[in-house]
């Protein structure tokens, strides 16, 4: 079976988690706090915070906003639930807009749910392609006349939080710039499939307002991870400086050393190793597949973003769903393994029960269902056995499961690392 996006664990990774383990500190340490240091020169950015999980980062910036109760946050209907369970966590009400055709949220619909209540807007970046950010940043500025601010930060920032939902995205770029310093707050994952992967992880870019304190709100966030506590472990190691107090009610949601050295590796070699083979695997995909009528191939660059090459979301025209899962079952059948991104958010029993429904998403509803349109499925970008992978994901499928033509074009060169590799990075 060609797998569907194992992380890279090499000699390199090994020998940082040793070097870790024997140094006899585990959690929070001077690795944590250097993968902070080299992640905000990467996005170019004056701070980042590194976390357990996107997850948990993104629920803290809610958190420290203010967001509760009878605050909206607008966010798009095609995303995973994480995006909208940690607004539903803080009491908020998620707000759910429509996508365009490439999958990320549509600016104009954005416009349109937008209302005195919305406290924050979360964009969400799909299969490492950012969103139109400075589409939905304007929508964020033309709030303020009517932005109902609740608290001080509320105040300071005058207009509606925009907090990226980059969990697919870190590496990619916008106008020129890494993706982390286009919106107030954005959120990195950093879980076994991302192209960057720490086992499990996150990180927050802050690239707020001048006017706010980022030394401050740095040292807040990571107060707010341990406990509320004033001191984390390391800080503790001086000397004399085992005192501590606690000054509110925290969470717990640091990141460890051990994560930390398996990103610095990774972080190492991201630009030089990571993304272009990514980018070499997609493009390889879409050498196969770009003659055959039958596919939508994803979009990868444009005039303004450039994708960090996640996931290879191929479109199956004038699939229904029930053939879009024969074709992955018969692909599967060949032994290798795809996936689905997503199951949008009003088809989850969750949100459903919730009263969200898909007749008010209908380009959401088209690019998940294929009633006509295309399916999406994702494919591996592993470096193994790219012709197998492309003839397998290129046979068609009819209404009764049966696979037929292949799709792959019978000249096109060998391109493989040969069996035995893994993956580099996420899926």
């Amino acid at each position: 079976m060609i797998p569907f996006s194992p992380p890279r664990i090499d000699d390199r990774t090994l020998q940082a988690v040793e070097e870790a383990l024997r140094s006899g500190w585990i959690t929070t340490g001077p690795r944590t706090k250097e993968f902070e240091k080299r992640l905000a020169a990467y996005c170019g950015v004056p701070k980042v915070i590194a976390l357990n999980s996107w997850t948990n980062a993104c629920e803290l910036v809610l958190r420290w906003f203010g967001v509760g109760p009878g605050d909206e946050v607008i966010l798009p209907a095609y995303t995973y639930c994480a995006t909208a369970n940690i607004v539903m966590h803080v009491g908020a009400k998620p707000i759910l807009v429509d996508i365009l055709d490439d999958f990320t949220m549509d600016p104009a619909a954005l416009r349109k749910a937008m209302t005195p209540n919305t406290k924050c807007i979360l964009p969400v970046d799909i299969g490492g392609l950012p969103c139109d950010m400075a589409a939905i940043m304007r929508v964020a500025e033309e709030a303020r006349a009517r932005f109902r601010a609740a608290n001080s930060e509320q105040r300071a920032l005058g207009r509606p939080l925009v907090l990226s939902d980059a969990a697919h995205s870190f590496g990619a770029r916008y106008q020129g710039k890494a993706i982390g310093s286009q919106a107030d707050i954005t959120g990195f994952s950093f879980h076994a499939v991302k192209n960057l992967t720490t086992a499990e992880g996150g990180a927050l870019a802050f690239n707020l307002p001048e006017s706010f304190d980022v030394e401050a709100l740095y040292k807040l966030f990571n107060t707010m991870s341990l406990h509320g506590q004033s001191k984390d472990a390391l800080a503790k190691t001086q000397p004399g400086a085992w005192r501590y107090d606690v000054a509110l009610p925290g969470w717990k949601c640091n990141m460890t050393d051990l994560q930390a050295a398996i990103g610095l590796v990774e972080l190492e070699r991201f630009d030089s190793e990571t993304t272009p083979r990514r980018k070499e695997i997609c493009e390889r995909y879409s050498l196969a597949f770009q003659s055959d009528a039958r596919f939508d191939l994803p979009l990868f660059k444009d005039d303004d973003r450039e994708s960090c090459y996640h996931l290879y979301m191929l479109r199956i025209t004038k699939a229904t769903e029930a053939q879009r899962d024969a074709i992955i079952t018969a692909i599967a059948r060949r032994e290798v393994s795809v996936n689905v991104h997503f199951i949008p958010l009003p088809l989850l029993s969750f949100y459903k029960g919730q009263g969200y429904g898909m007749k008010d998403h209908p380009n959401t509803y088209r690019h998940y269902s294929r009633a006509g349109p295309p399916a999406c499925c994702r494919l591996p970008s592993c470096p193994v056995d790219l012709d197998q992978t492309c003839r397998t994901g290129g046979r068609g499928v009819s209404p009764s499961g049966e696979v037929n033509a292949r799709c792959c074009p019978a000249n096109t060169p060998p391109f493989s690392w040969g069996r035995g590799h893994r993956c580099i990075g996420g899926p």
